[in-house]
């Protein structure tokens, strides 16, 4: 089982941010939305763009490139032009930690 991933420090993550981590090569855009944390793999899949950059709205980040919602709590695409989901992450707070980790394939 891979390791857990520090992102920031909880104290310093504030709530409407993004944090982008490389996990095991994988671009892994970390969410903070009201104090609840989401990970999802930080690339649109309709044209590889980052959906850190994106704008939040409840539970959805909406793809600054061309418009597509996803969730962030399945990775479903929601709308057009992406049709694909993204991958999604485990996230916890430790020790005051927020922290990811790459649970594909196991």
């Amino acid at each position: 089982m891979s390791e857990w991933i520090d992102v920031a420090r909880a104290e310093d993550f504030a709530p409407g941010t993004c944090r982008s981590v490389d996990i095991d090569g994988v671009q892994v855009a970390v969410f903070n939305v009201d104090g609840n944390y989401y990970a999802i793999e930080d690339l649109c899949s309709h044209e590889a763009e980052p959906l850190c950059g994106g704008d939040v709205e409840g539970q959805e980040v909406v793809c600054p490139r061309h418009g597509s919602h996803f969730s962030l709590l399945t990775g479903e695409a929601l709308s057009p032009p992406a049709y694909e989901p993204v991958a999604t992450f485990p996230v916890r707070v430790a020790d005051g930690k927020v922290q990811v980790r790459d649970e594909r394939g196991e």
